[in-house]
């Protein structure tokens, strides 16, 4: 999906101006800046407001509350002061962080102080990204500790009950900073109006597997579009699953290596911080403990003698620099998991030096490795097909040039090489007594194409199965980068990424249409990442004119994902056929998404077909 940084390195800038050097005294731990004589006296609620937006944003105020928590590692250090009392109003946190950069405070939880600083609103992921802010004091000094050893105010807890089910105002697209809050009716409203308090979930079903940051997604409400495997099914624009929170620890001890449906057995429980790499989520000093619900990875069933089994597999920017482990656990994966495919359609493979950005195209070394990985593994010795990109034109990781590409096992399918295939040359379609051909095979859909820029293109495949032809189009559309995020400030969020997918989606469905037209009864197979879900416009594009069927709307709407991302588990990956391809047998195969150890990020997917 998108880059981000370590959590607690370099995550956010620093706040300090340079012109306020480090000749601030160091009082409590805590780096002295200047401040203004005449700073208000205020309480944490009036900083906080009714909105998102403090109205003492770039004022400066003195504010009093015990110290609930430190974050005391990385260069986003700081602690979290709380009113235990506050002023009665839901929709006014009690509570605010204080930003001491790299500098550790000396302060101690249970502390009651004081601090004198500038309110600021931090945009995390840069104003430019779309995302919310975080109230927060920074060029702060603590200039009194009031008392200690002080009891830490009850957490708010968050479940079903108290988290609303719809999930955002609407804006019509435009800002929600300055609505008043209403967190009784929308989840946003309610976390930030709850934002740096003290907020706990009890049991909480695990609905994001933990990550190389320390992270992992809760859900406060478990019965909020559960999967059969315990995740957070997405299914629509309108449903984006507010019990979903982020769990990050400032605890010395281990984090936990979760799965999907593992539990935090017991409370999790800690101020309730605001980033833009997963929205709300809690700062936990109490971590639930962990109960594993021993979540296994899927197997498919292997295909008949007289069934064709096409698959897609996402294998990550897979290149030879890899360690043999990580081609090992692919290779596993299509022979025992998905039961070796007789073609497989794999996007993001790398060239022979992965992201060294030296001019090499060529990935020759890395599907030979992988195919001698399924050989090893018990499976066939697959053949492959391919056209190597313009160098750093297709995007991905620079220097990658990742590409889609075709393993197939000659020993039951056939591949009809027609010569000419280029990265710039566009294939068509040629009739031949109402038969279609492709004019090369394998061959690119019009690569030229504006579609089509810093973009993979789509490669057709000419397939024979028992003497019948089968087009398979591997596709790897545009990713979802420059999107707004689901708590974005603008609502209903911009997804900006949409508009080349959807100009994508036409030329794969013209290409489709071209075949159909030369020959209507033909058997074509589109499969890939498509960047974008079931009920997307990128799909309805793709399927105009009944050219194509989703063969995912045939599982149950709780079982359509093949990726998860920030607890939502949502389909990214896709596999359509035309109407002669019928019937079918389709599977979304379960061994990466869920985990927290994962060959992939994406789960593959397999079709069985009777041509």
């Amino acid at each position: 999906m998108t880059s981000r940084h370590p959590s607690g390195t370099s995550r956010r800038r620093l706040t300090l101006s340079a012109a306020v050097a480090v000749t601030g005294a160091l009082t409590a731990g805590v780096l002295a800046l200047p401040t203004t004589a005449s700073a208000a006296t205020v309480s944490i609620a009036a900083v906080q407001g009714t909105k998102r937006i403090s109205p003492y944003n770039n004022q400066s105020v003195s504010v009093t509350g015990i110290v609930t928590a430190i974050r005391s590692t990385g260069t986003s250090r700081g602690y979290w002061i709380q009113d235990p009392i506050g002023d009665g109003n839901a929709a006014t946190s009690e509570a605010l962080f204080v930003y001491t950069g790299s500098t550790t405070p000396s302060t101690k939880v249970g502390n009651r102080i004081t601090v004198r600083g500038t309110v600021s609103e931090y945009y995390p992921g840069g104003t430019a990204g779309g995302g919310q802010s975080l109230t927060e004091l920074t060029s702060a000094s603590i200039t009194s500790t009031l008392s200690t050893g002080n009891a830490l105010p009850a957490a708010f807890t968050l479940d079903a009950a108290s988290v609303p089910d719809a999930y955002a105002p609407d804006a019509a697209g435009g800002s929600i900073e300055n609505l008043t809050l209403a967190p009784a009716t929308f989840a946003l409203d309610l976390y930030e109006s709850l934002e740096g308090m003290r907020v706990q979930v009890t049991d909480a079903r695990v609905v994001g597997a933990s990550n190389s940051y320390n992270e992992l997604f809760v859900t406060a409400d478990p019965n909020e579009h559960a999967t059969p495997r315990g995740g957070t099914g997405y299914g629509s624009y309108a449903s984006q699953n507010g019990g979903r929170v982020k769990v990050e620890s400032l605890l010395s001890t281990a984090f936990p290596v979760a799965d999907v449906g593992d539990v935090l057995s017991g409370t999790t429980a800690g101020p309730l911080d605001y980033d833009d790499f997963g929205g709300y989520g809690i700062q936990a000093t109490t971590l639930g403990s962990l109960t594993d619900n021993v979540l296994a990875p899927e197997t498919t069933r292997a295909q008949n003698a007289n069934e064709l089994a096409v698959a897609t597999y996402n294998v990550q920017n897979l290149d030879p620099t890899d360690p043999q482990a990580e081609f090992d656990r692919l290779a596993a994966g299509i022979v025992r998991n998905l039961a070796s495919p007789d073609v497989v359609a794999l996007e993001e493979v790398q060239d022979n030096n992965g992201a060294t950005d030296n001019g090499v195209v060529a990935a020759d070394q890395t599907y030979a490795k992988l195919i001698a990985a399924v050989q090893a593994a018990g499976g066939p010795a697959y053949a492959y097909r391919q056209i190597n990109p313009v160098d750093d034109q297709d995007g991905g990781e620079p220097g990658g040039n990742i590409r889609v590409g075709f393993l197939y096992n000659p020993a039951r399918v056939g591949f009809t090489d027609r010569p000419g295939g280029t990265s710039t040359t566009a294939v068509s379609v040629v009739g031949n007594g109402g038969t279609a051909a492709l004019s090369v095979s394998p061959g690119r859909i019009n690569p030229s194409h504006s579609a089509w820029n810093a973009s993979r293109k789509p490669l057709v495949g000419e397939f024979t199965f028992q003497g019948k032809t089968v087009f398979v189009v591997a596709d790897h559309f545009t990713s979802k980068g420059g999107d707004q995020p689901l708590y974005a400030r603008d609502q209903p969020p911009a997804r900006s990424s949409e508009t080349q997918r959807g100009q994508q989606a036409d030329q794969v469905n013209a290409f489709v249409k071209q075949v159909l037209a030369v020959q209507p009864s033909a058997r074509v197979v589109v499969v890939g990442d498509l960047n974008d879900f079931e009920f997307s416009n990128t799909v309805t594009k793709l399927t105009a004119g009944g050219v194509l069927t989703p063969l995912i709307n045939s599982l149950p709407a709780a079982e359509r994902y093949t990726y998860v991302y920030q607890g939502n588990s949502q389909a990214l990956d896709h596999i359509l056929t035309s109407p002669a391809l019928t019937p079918y047998d389709y599977d979304i195969v379960h061994v990466n998404s869920e985990f927290a150890d994962q060959a992939s990020d994406h789960d593959p997917q397999v079709v069985r077909l009777v041509p």
